[in-house]
């Protein structure tokens, strides 16, 4: 069929009216003038390349939060890696040392005797989780296409965008144009593949389809040790088997990756264990994937029924249709949250992406910053779906069996940097997976609780996995923090604020009960102080001067416990529930230990004033900083002293960092409201040594926390909403003088969008969910508001006076 410009406009209307996209690498609007929506925002956010990628962090991610899937854009050979995020090594097992509980006073003891290395070698030898490591994410398999007629290639690029999630190729061969487009769809839960060519473009023509230029040989790979690949029926190949054993634990998963092939024209022939098709029109690969994971504790599922099922429905329905429900579900989000930080200068707009990474520190491109934070906001949505697992280490995307620290769950700061965009980028449903797990984990911890402690409630340490393990693992230096659940919890927390819905308080208030409920009985008094102190903690993974890191009442666990203790008071007033324990954790909270100003003018990191003795004075953590983010129990506005101590660890510590930690600093800068500064980070973060060309967050290697910290601290920069108060442009850098943002989200269930110029809030719009009062600033001026459901107020700037409009 051959489209004229005018049937391919009503045809791209009618895509757009469905939910569909149409694809075409045409540039509509010419260099140096991006397309606007009607809004008025920049265009879709695209990433795109001029070369097939030729190392995995060049490959672009794909995923619907189950699935994930990493397409090279190869165009002689091609490889689609993929991931089904329950599967990992090993199986349901008891990990918990039965020696704790009785090696546990004289931790303590040795403890708060000043003998830290004693007492960090004796909870190695009896309190640490058997075996001492936990499971690894693994990969499934690859699909490789093996193209029989392409050799020299010419126009190459391949891209994806955003805003569809769809992942698309394109190039001439030997006078064919090829096509190729790939998704991955949280409708039908499958990886939806077309191949198809046409004759070059025309002036008249957006496509001629050329038949017949299709042949290709088509396979599944897989790493894994005790898959196999058979035919399945007359069009289709089934990779199947079981996972492999990790540390001494049985594996007990069986996993099913099963591909349909069906072609337009042309000839297919399966051939064992691969599948040859010569002489097609067109091609389209559907694929689906399961493994017999049911829960942490149930392994009883059936991968090859699951997959059967998902691809004869997807095979029932045309790619338009498949295609349209996959992009309307991926838009229902991802359209929430608008961004525009300025124009880039057209020039740098114009190159590939990983060009335009490197030389973001040259300045010029705000448009990349702006992609930047996309790009994290379409991450989550591809790695947390309402019934996911939720995003690990490396989101979804794992091409490794033994991955770097498994990529799992460390929960000591990386789990929670992950959802920290969630809310106020208004992603509030990719929460619902963390929600999960955390009662998962509660039933794991209230085990680890008594045997190990002897104590109620739940407790977790500073990794899980899918078996949901909660007993510290890699030793006592690195493990033995009993905070890892508490800190989770805060992510369900703002979840509450954020959407202030009685009922899901009501669901989650036992979690945060038994998590209390846990530091209220295990909590012991420091001899030498007498405030109410962890013992054993660590502050996570850094040394203090002592030959150790084990310690007593590191100032990241007592801010925690503030916050925790603060919440079931809070949560029990709002619910009626509970006095008596409100009034106990009122009591104990009153009772733990103050931040501390250190010799240095800093904040301390542990209850002794350590911090400049330490053997490591850059270290990649600033535990003893979450009092600033992502709590504020510490600010500019309230405790000015705090703040400035604070922000003296800060300059100690030092700018560089691993990629999660320069995203922490960045989010930390923007808390202190110093624009400039939180730029420069940013700076940091978005270049060759913390970004992967793909924008992969680079540890290195390759972790997710640091895309999903980045995206939150440009959210930081632009908004934040903390301690009743919603301040617009706190952290705005000269860098982007003029802009824009609609669709983000604030504390007290409201919404709010914001424009400004020059450097100057122009209008600001607070619309109110559910109704309620609201104080919103700016600069050094004030406002307040009372709204009620569903109504919105107006705000501007008059002689620097924050006024409504």
């Amino acid at each position: 069929m051959r489209l004229s410009r005018r049937e391919l406009l009503k045809t791209t209307a009618a895509l757009a009216a469905t939910g569909g996209v149409g694809v075409a690498f045409a540039d509509a609007g010419g260099a140096g003038a991006p397309p606007t929506h009607a809004t008025g925002m920049a265009a879709p956010p695209t990433l795109w390349y001029a070369r097939p990628a030729t190392q995995w962090v060049e490959a672009l991610p794909l995923g619907n939060g189950r699935l994930g899937a990493m397409v090279w854009g190869g165009a002689r050979n091609e490889r689609i890696q993929f991931n089904e995020d329950t599967l990992y090594a090993g199986g349901p097992h008891e990990s918990t040392p039965t020696t704790a509980a009785a090696a546990l006073p004289q931790v303590r003891e040795l403890l708060f005797a000043g003998r830290y290395a004693e007492a960090e070698a004796l909870a190695n030898a009896t309190m640490m989780a058997t075996p001492n490591k936990q499971m690894p994410y693994q990969p499934l398999g690859d699909l490789v296409l093996d193209f029989l007629e392409i050799s020299e290639t010419n126009g190459y690029r391949r891209e994806l965008d955003l805003a569809t999630a769809v992942a698309t190729s394109a190039f001439d061969a030997r006078g064919t144009r090829h096509l190729r487009e790939a998704f991955v769809s949280p409708t039908d839960q499958c990886v939806v593949v077309r191949l198809s060519a046409g004759r070059p473009l025309d002036p008249d023509a957006w496509w001629n389809p050329a038949p017949g230029r299709i042949s290709l040989r088509i396979r599944l790979d897989s790493d894994q040790p005790h898959a196999q690949v058979d035919a399945d029926g007359d069009n289709g190949l089934l990779l199947h088997g079981r996972n492999d054993a990790a540390s001494g634990v049985e594996g007990k998963l069986r996993f099913a990756l099963r591909l349909r092939v069906l072609p337009t024209g042309g000839s297919l022939a399966v051939r064992r264990d691969r599948i040859e098709v010569r002489g097609a029109d067109e091609v389209l690969l559907l694929l689906s994937a399961a493994t017999s994971h049911k829960r942490f504790d149930d392994v009883s599922g059936d991968p090859q029924a699951i997959t059967l099922a998902q691809l004869d429905a997807a095979t029932a329905k045309p790619w338009q249709s498949l295609l349209g429900a996959h992009v309307a579900a991926h838009r229902a989000l991802f359209d929430r949250v608008a961004i525009d930080l300025g124009r880039s200068d057209p020039a740098i707009a114009a190159l590939p992406t990983d060009v335009r990474v490197a030389r973001f520190a040259e300045g010029r491109d705000p448009e990349l910053a702006a992609l930047y934070h996309q790009f994290g906001r379409y991450l989550l949505i591809s790695s947390s779906r309402a019934g996911s697992q939720p995003a690990n280490l490396q989101g979804i995307w794992n091409d490794l069996l033994a991955p770097p620290w498994e990529s799992k769950y460390t929960i000591n700061i990386n789990t929670e940097m992950n959802y920290w965009p969630a809310e106020s980028n208004a992603l509030h449903e990719c929460v619902e997976p963390l929600e999960r797990m955390l009662f998962e984990l509660a039933d794991k911890g209230a085990h680890v609780a008594r045997t190990m402690y002897g104590a109620p409630g739940w407790v977790a340490h500073h990794n899980t996995d899918l078996w949901r393990q909660a007993a510290p693992i890699d030793g006592a230096q690195w493990g033995l923090w009993p905070m890892g659940g508490a800190w989770l919890l805060q992510q369900l927390w703002d979840r509450w604020d954020y959407g202030r819905d009685p009922a899901y308080l009501r669901k989650v208030y036992p979690l945060f009960k038994g998590a209390a409920a846990f530091f209220a009985a295990t909590l012991v008094e420091d001899p030498g102080t007498g405030s109410l102190v962890t013992a054993p903690s660590i502050s996570p993974e850094n040394r203090h001067p002592f030959g150790a890191a084990l310690c007593a009442g590191p100032s990241l666990d007592a801010q925690l416990l503030r916050d925790l203790f603060g919440q079931c008071i809070d949560a029990s007033r709002l619910l009626g529930v509970d006095a008596d324990f409100a009034n106990r954790l009122s009591a104990l909270r009153g009772r733990l230990p103050p931040h501390r100003i250190g010799k240095a003018g800093q904040l301390q990191e542990w209850q002794q004033d350590w911090d400049m003795d330490a053997p490591e004075p850059h270290h990649r953590h600033v535990s003893h900083l979450y009092a600033l983010h992502p709590s504020a129990q510490v600010n500019v506005r309230d405790t000015p002293a705090l703040a400035a101590a604070a922000r003296r660890s800060l300059e100690l510590r030092g700018d560089e960092a691993t990629g999660w930690g320069t995203a922490w600093r960045l989010n930390l800068w923007a808390r202190l409201r110093e624009g400039e500064h939180a730029y420069r980070v940013l700076r940091m973060l978005l270049s060759p040594q913390r970004t992967y060309p793909n924008l992969f967050d680079a540890h290195p290697p390759f972790q997710i926390d640091g895309n999903f910290g980045g995206t939150a601290g440009i959210t930081e920069m632009l908004v934040q909403s903390w301690g009743g108060t919603i301040f617009l442009l706190p952290a705005l850098p000269s860098a982007w003088p003029n802009g824009a943002a609609r669709g983000l989200r604030v504390r007290n269930a409201a919404g709010i969008d914001l424009r400004w110029r020059a450097g100057r809030l122009e209008q600001a719009t607070l619309c109110s969910d559910k109704g309620g009062d609201y104080e919103v600033a700016c600069g050094a001026s004030t406002a307040r508001v009372r709204l009620q459901p569903g109504a919105t107020a107006l705000f501007t700037l008059h002689d620097d006076r924050l006024v409504r409009a």
